[in-house]
């Protein structure tokens, strides 16, 4: 799809570009500023004429930072959707808090929040055409030092929100979490996701510097049938490898 852009920002933090909107999922930071970057968040920002829709899905500091809330746009208001456990003044009237299992409906995007095997939701986003799925901190944290107990309690958590996730088919782009500190099981999530959910595309994020687990997750899923994106850098345009 020609109008569709995706920028990497930093950790879990992506701009998914449509026909009519700016879409921002947990900023975090920006990282340092670099001659090659491919996007300028802050002049994204300030200077599109879309709807810019802001996301958070809960209150981790890696997952939200209250500078969001200081963003400007010459042409409009900055709307934004975030997980209930996230505190802020009621005078912010464009904001807007969603809970596992709610839906919020705007300007014909349609928002559902799903639940997290952490704090806070995940998002089903679907805006011009597009679905779009952005975890938060819905992994199978599978941690080496588990206890049987804990092993099966998370397992069996993490399948059941997948389950309810998969009710919604042919999901076109999901970011998900593919985190190194996890060791041997750190695809373990994404891998049971892909092949139940089988989106599109399935972008690593919350990986730190560890740019490696791109490719190796894109090997992976291949046999899933679902395409897995290829991050280089920080403020990063994804070369997508399948239309949309």
């Amino acid at each position: 799809m020609e109008d569709l852009k995706i920028y990497y920002i930093y950790h879990s933090c992506f701009v998914v570009e449509t026909r009519n909107y700016v879409i921002i999922f947990d900023y975090f930071k920006n990282p340092v500023k670099n001659e090659k970057d491919e996007i300028s968040l802050n002049e994204k920002i300030l200077n599109t004429k879309k709807k810019v829709l802001v996301f958070s899905s809960h209150s981790h500091y890696d997952h939200f930072n209250k500078d969001i809330f200081s963003w400007e746009n010459k042409f409009g208001i900055i709307e934004y959707i975030l997980s209930s456990d996230i505190s802020f003044g009621d005078e912010l009237q464009n904001c807007h808090k969603i809970s596992e299992n709610e839906t919020f409906v705007k300007d014909r995007v349609r928002t559902k929040a799903y639940g997290s095997t952490d704090l806070g939701v995940s998002f089903l986003v679907e805006a011009d055409g597009i679905k779009i799925f952005h975890a938060g901190d819905l992994n199978w944290w599978y941690w080496k030092d588990d206890t049987p107990d804990e092993e099966k309690y998370m397992r069996e958590y993490y399948q059941r929100i997948v389950k309810e996730i998969n009710e919604n088919k042919e999901i076109d782009i999901v970011f998900f979490p593919i985190d190194p500190r996890l060791e041997e099981f750190c695809y373990l999530g994404g891998e049971y996701f892909a092949e139940s959910v089988k989106p599109k595309i399935m972008v690593p994020m919350h990986f730190d510097e560890n740019f490696y687990i791109c490719k190796e997750f894109k090997e992976r899923i291949a046999r899933f049938n679902v395409e897995g994106a290829i991050i280089e850098k920080t403020n990063f345009l994804l070369k997508l490898e399948i239309n949309i």
